[in-house]
Formats: C-alpha cells, sequence, structure tokens
C-alpha cells in the first residue's frame, strides 16, 4: 500500500513539475512578452469595438471580426503568422499564459480608470486625504 502510495506522489509531482514545460518549440521569432501582453489587450478591445459598433454603422456592418484583428497586428507591425505561432507557444504554458492574460486584463483596467476618469478623482481624494 505505502509502495502505491509513493508511486502516485512522484506521478503527481511529475505532473504538476511538467505542466509549465512548454510542449510547443518556441518559435524563432516569437513576440516579445510584454508586446504580446500589450496585443492582447488590444484584441480586447477592438473585438468590443467590433461588437459593440457593428449594428450602429455602416461601414463596421460591412466588416468582420478578422478585420479588426488584422488592425492590431498592423498597428503592432506584426506578421499574423509569427502571432499566431507566439498565441499558440505561450498558450502552451498554461499557468505562465494565464498570468500574461490577467496583466493584460490589468492593462485593460488601467485603460478604462484612466477613459473614465476614476484614477483621476482617486488621487484627488488621497491629496484631500493628507
Amino acid at each position: 500500500m505505502k509502495k502505491l502510495f509513493y508511486i502516485l506522489v512522484v506521478i503527481l509531482f511529475w505532473g504538476f513539475t511538467g505542466c509549465d514545460e512548454p510542449v510547443v518549440e518556441k518559435p524563432e521569432n516569437l513576440i516579445e512578452r510584454e508586446k504580446m501582453i500589450e496585443m492582447l489587450a488590444d484584441i480586447h478591445l477592438a473585438e468590443a469595438a467590433f461588437n459593440t459598433q457593428r449594428h450602429r454603422d455602416s461601414l463596421v456592418e460591412q466588416s468582420t471580426s478578422a478585420d479588426f484583428y488584422y488592425s492590431v497586428l498592423e498597428k503592432h507591425e506584426v506578421a499574423d503568422t509569427v502571432f499566431e505561432k507566439s498565441y499558440v507557444f505561450y498558450a502552451s504554458q498554461p499557468r505562465k499564459f494565464e498570468k500574461m492574460y490577467r496583466e493584460s486584463m490589468n492593462l485593460l483596467n488601467e485603460m478604462e480608470e484612466e477613459f473614465t476618469g476614476r484614477r483621476r478623482e482617486q488621487k484627488e481624494l488621497d491629496i484631500q486625504n493628507r
């Protein structure tokens, strides 16, 4: 029984430590981590813009979400194949990719705060409380 327990612990340990090992080979022209985080945020913004405006604007109505996706690639001067290979590589490391995704969401939250003025209001409150 102890032997079976020991084998199970070793297998579980091996399985958990192997989760961060990339199963996909690192591409030659991998997009840098920080740039990829910015691109993920921009892709979310582009998708939101498309979904919000597609029934309101005749130009957007004639477009597809792929057009918005390609506009992000153009903005960052990245080829679609380079982005796709980089995305697959990062996604093959779930724990690291989850952290990148959270950073991307934090970037979007910062943009929202800046846009809505909540950050400015918080700074004014901090100054008044001093």
